[in-house]
């Protein structure tokens, strides 16, 4: 029977033919594919044909054309945390810096003023009243002074007054707190050469009050700060420490206008580090048991730039 449809399409058998080559640029696979279809009947054919064509048109096979070159990716942009990471380690070096720098400055300066020793500075206070010069008599020849001015392994000095004047002006203890009425003269203190124990004593005022008549609490612990820390002094390697921790007890009241010493013992020592028990009693005459006030133990530590500090405790014959 003549099938003018399928013979007559020009279009459909020139398709056909061009298929079927063996073109050398046709895949093997495709060339095996398309032979298996040119033993098929011709409707098969036809519908295997519209069926090819349909998959090649569809496919996602890469394409023989080389893909144009592409730029590299742009870096992402630095995040916030690496940011902040960096400009919080410029602010670090840069105040280390200049605490360094000040620190140095202050350093120099103290080593330019003139700083007298222990021995000189027993005999350096000079009363401004005359009730300073009776404190000054009772404190110097209390029997307890009397009986560590004897020992040769406690030194006496009046720390207080090592101090050039233009610095003892900006001290707490030598300067704000110092005068009438306050700490009436500086505190007499004996020390043991090897850093083992301390005694202060001084006189406490009627201005330096926490309620009426009664010291500030806030002012014992500086006493006690200041005393423990000058205890074990000797006993570091560059004889200067400051403190890492500080815990007070208070055990009676400190009544104004009394006489009191400050007794201190370091009872442990490794390497940069001290520990330090003590207390302030009140000092009694005629054989009185004396009142414990505060009690208060401390650590304290060498910092590394320590000996660049010693000429704050030491003196030019120290």
């Amino acid at each position: 029977m003549f099938r003018p449809a399928l013979l007559s399409s020009p279009s459909r058998s020139s398709l056909s033919s061009s298929l079927f080559s063996k073109s050398p640029t046709t895949p093997f696979a495709s060339r095996f594919l398309l032979q298996r279809r040119a033993t098929l009947p011709p409707r098969q054919r036809s519908f295997a044909l519209s069926q090819h064509c349909r998959r090649r048109f569809y496919s996602t096979e890469s394409n023989s054309f080389p893909h144009p070159p592409t730029s590299p990716p742009s870096p992402l942009p630095r995040s916030r945390f690496r940011r902040f990471l960096g400009f919080t380690s410029i602010a670090v070096f840069a105040f280390s810096v200049g605490l360094l720098y000040q620190t140095q400055r202050t350093v120099s300066r103290l080593m330019a003023s003139p700083m007298i020793s222990n021995a000189e500075s027993v005999t350096a206070f000079v009363p401004v009243d005359a009730h300073a010069a009776e404190v000054d008599e009772y404190l110097r020849t209390h029997p307890e002074a009397a009986k560590l001015r004897a020992d040769p392994d406690f030194e006496e000095s009046r720390p207080h007054l090592r101090y050039p004047e233009a610095i003892r002006a900006r001290s707490l203890t030598a300067g704000t707190l110092a005068g009438p009425n306050k700490l009436v003269v500086p505190p007499i203190v004996f020390s043991h050469r090897e850093g083992k124990s301390l005694a202060s004593f001084m006189y406490l005022g009627s201005d330096i009050c926490g309620h009426p008549g009664i010291i500030h609490g806030g002012m014992l612990a500086t006493l006690l700060d200041e005393g423990l820390a000058r205890c074990c002094f000797p006993a570091l390697p560059n004889k200067v420490g400051v403190t890492a921790n500080l815990n007070v007890d208070y055990r009676a009241p400190a009544m104004a206008d009394s006489y009191v010493v400050l007794r201190a013992e370091t009872t442990k020592v490794d390497g940069r580090k001290a520990w330090v028990e003590g207390r302030i009693e009140t000092l009694p005459t005629d054989g009185k048991a004396p009142v414990v006030l505060v009690e208060a133990k401390a650590l304290f530590i060498e910092p590394k730039q320590a000996a660049a500090l010693t000429t704050l405790y030491r003196g030019p014959t120290d």
